[in-house]
């Protein structure tokens, strides 16, 4: 069965790289259509060059921008609004054209808490999913082009226990919440695994291009401590739930 063609939908640089690098890097060497949206920052600044060299590592294409600005970086799309405060409408309808100009089969997207309640990944994920339905119904924006349906919408997403590992390690301290409660998903509730070590390499690759958020971000700041074997438990694997949108839908692990 051919690999299918994949449409990934993140909220700022790096998301792409962290989260599903190794499945982007396994879709584009499988030969299969694969495409990257980015929500926030403008095409010429720093952190769009540093995406285009981290897809470039994963062997994809540049992405599409849509252009709005990042949550707490008004520099990061000048004039524009923030994500959480754009037009919904404007940014679904953004999607809906790529969706039905490039016709993904699977789409990925964050899960319903942005994985750690990121409010960017809560509303990418929002818009993602408002522009699949959208996309598949012909009235709604037919200048866009022909309809089109996704077979399944996979949301990426991280074991509970190992979210409270991060915290631990990047906090010091595991959330105080229960486990109804705390980031990420019960193991027994995630529906897909796939191991992605065969892509790891390329997949960290990707990750240090975006040097400016591992130089920002505390958590980034531990990773690139980390020994090569307790970053391959930690990024060796991604993690998905999956929600089929035709008959059968797309068993992305299995392709």
């Amino acid at each position: 069965m051919p690999y299918p063609s994949v449409m990934f939908v993140h909220a700022h640089p790096d998301d792409e790289s962290l989260w599903t690098g190794g499945v982007i890097a396994r879709s584009v060497a499988a030969g299969a259509p694969t495409s990257v949206i980015t929500c926030t920052w403008s095409p010429g600044t720093h952190r769009h060059a540093e995406l285009v060299t981290a897809l470039g590592a994963l062997g994809a294409a540049e992405p599409v921008m849509l252009g709005w600005a990042d949550d707490k970086f008004p520099d990061s799309a000048p004039g524009r609004p923030r994500l959480c405060d754009c037009s919904f409408d404007e940014a679904v309808t953004q999607i809906v054209a790529e969706i039905r100009r490039r016709r993904p089969q699977v789409v990925v997207t964050y899960d319903a808490f942005g994985i750690y309640g990121h409010p960017d990944h809560i509303h990418a994920h929002r818009l993602a999913v408002a522009a699949v339905e959208a996309a598949a119904c012909g009235p709604v924006h037919p200048e866009l082009g022909a309809a089109w349906q996704v077979s399944s919408l996979y949301f990426s997403t991280v074991p509970t226990a190992l979210m409270k590992a991060i915290g631990l390690r990047v906090n010091g301290a595991a959330p105080a919440t229960d486990n109804a409660a705390a980031p990420g998903t019960p193991d027994h509730l995630i529906d897909t695994r796939i191991d992605v070590t065969p892509w790891l390499d390329r997949k960290w690759e990707a990750i240090n291009a975006h040097a400016s958020e591992v130089e920002r971000s505390t958590a980034l700041k531990v990773l690139v401590t980390l020994d090569v074997e307790q970053r391959t438990a930690l990024l060796g694997t991604e993690w998905f739930l999956r929600r089929d949108l035709a008959d059968g839908g797309i068993d992305l692990a299995a392709s």
